[in-house]
């Protein structure tokens, strides 16, 4: 994917919906030039026009999400990378910055199984012979591809692992991490029920942001996220017991 390309996600993701007009003076190429690049988009499926506008074809997509901060997350995803050593099994939750961790796993470990309750995950890395991928069952997510219900409660119970990553949608300071998706966020309880230790992954400008569903895992929890983090949250996370890793 082209830097524009990504440029044109990025805002995407924080404006919801842009005049095509202002998206070409803003990235500084004609008209011409920016439908040519949405049209691309659009095909990939990422984007969707409509009357003069662009707005992402779907906000849940996480093919789509993985271009928004791409950099940034691939950092925290490498630096995630090195708390799993070759031979591990490890758990990973849905989203965009766990889906670089498992890429970065498959493409610089060796023997790790990666139990997850995401279907995108699963496809992400399905070209690598380093990994073994086991996907929970559950009740599809059409459009974030994850599996959620009492089916992941009952299939995760049949492991053990040290740690389970997972993503974050926002932070409610003296509660901790939240979810914006309430079975998602049940999802990750039963998941975390199997791990000894919670790794979050997630950009900084998440602390600015709070989901309506606390996460609430019961286990030791430790967050890699970039140097951008608040110093408010910094304190929080300190007075909360968490851990913290800068990428």
């Amino acid at each position: 994917m082209s830097k524009r390309a990504s440029q044109i996600l990025e805002i995407l993701t924080q404006e919801h919906k842009v005049e095509v007009a202002l998206l070409a003076e803003g990235l500084g190429v004609s008209s011409v030039t920016m439908r040519k690049d949405l049209d691309e988009l659009q095909s990939k499926g990422l984007v969707r026009r409509e009357h003069g506008y662009a707005l992402l074809a779907n906000p849940n997509d996480v093919a789509g999400r993985l271009a928004y901060h791409y950099e940034e997350k691939l950092r925290i995803a490498s630096k995630a990378a090195e708390l799993v050593p070759d031979g591990a099994t490890i758990m990973v939750e849905n989203g965009s910055c766990c889906a670089l961790l498992a890429r970065r796993i498959a493409d610089t470990r060796e023997d790790v199984t990666i139990v997850t309750n995401s279907g995108f995950i699963a496809d992400y890395v399905r070209d690598s012979p380093h990994v073994d991928v086991t996907l929970l069952g559950g009740s599809v997510q059409r459009d974030s591809q994850v599996m959620v219900g009492p089916l992941v409660r009952i299939c995760a119970q049949e492991f053990l692992v040290d740690r389970l990553f997972i993503g974050a949608d926002g932070w409610a300071d003296g509660v901790g991490f939240t979810n914006a998706d309430q079975m998602r966020a049940e999802a990750v309880r039963s998941m975390a029920e199997s791990a000894s230790e919670v790794v979050v992954l997630t950009e900084s400008e998440k602390f600015g942001r709070r989901g309506a569903v606390p996460i609430r895992v019961k286990k030791p929890i430790t967050v890699v996220t970039d140097a951008d983090i608040p110093e408010e949250a910094r304190g929080g996370i300190t007075k909360l017991g968490i851990q913290l890793i800068i990428a």
